[in-house]
């Protein structure tokens, strides 16, 4: 995570780019705090793809883990935050690769099936194999794939979460954060 946090740090950003990320970063901690007693069931990544989508990649990445490391601070700090820094801030980071400035079609539909795939493919993966080398002590394949398996129900609960949120929320979050990028960009 250093490259992404010491390459954000270098190109100093301006205050209203750090201002827009601070209040990204607080929605998602409220929606994993307001969501406490649905297990897995948080916008949080639907958040983190949106703020990506609408900004840049660094962006989303920068947003995704911090909001992992705050929350984190409601729920107890451990040996997982760093995992769950990485893979929502990864989360963050591949939507901006794909969406922003126009790679792929920025539709509900399309913003919803990334949201799955991100939720199983790149958190749900990294936080199991975190689960499987924290249990076992070495990282095989066959120590994965188990705890990919143990971990789908958890891992889908998120992903339909992330679907239900960038459904609900795609089109006037984004109209929002464009509408802040205009007024920034203004002198």
């Amino acid at each position: 995570m250093l490259p992404f946090f010491a390459r954000f740090e270098v190109r100093r950003p301006q205050v209203s780019e750090i201002v827009l990320l601070a209040v990204m970063t607080a929605f998602a901690v409220a929606g994993r705090v307001a969501f406490y007693w649905a297990p897995q069931f948080k916008p949080v990544c639907a958040i983190v793809i949106l703020t990506a989508v609408a900004f840049n990649a660094e962006a989303g990445f920068i947003t995704g883990a911090a909001a992992g490391l705050i929350s984190n601070m409601f729920f107890g700090q451990g040996p997982w935050t760093p995992w769950q820094m990485l893979g929502m801030g990864l989360c963050g980071f591949l939507a901006g690769l794909v969406f922003h400035r126009g790679r792929a079609p920025r539709n509900r539909g399309t913003l919803c099936v990334f949201g799955v795939v991100s939720a199983f493919a790149v958190y749900g993966i990294l936080l199991n194999a975190y689960s499987a080398l924290l249990a076992t002590g070495a990282l095989t394949w066959q120590s994965l794939a188990v705890y990919c398996a143990s971990g789908f129900a958890m891992d889908a609960v998120q992903a339909i979460s992330t679907v239900i949120f960038l459904w609900f929320f795609t089109e006037p979050m984004l109209d929002k954060l464009e509408l802040s990028l205009i007024h920034i960009s203004e002198p």
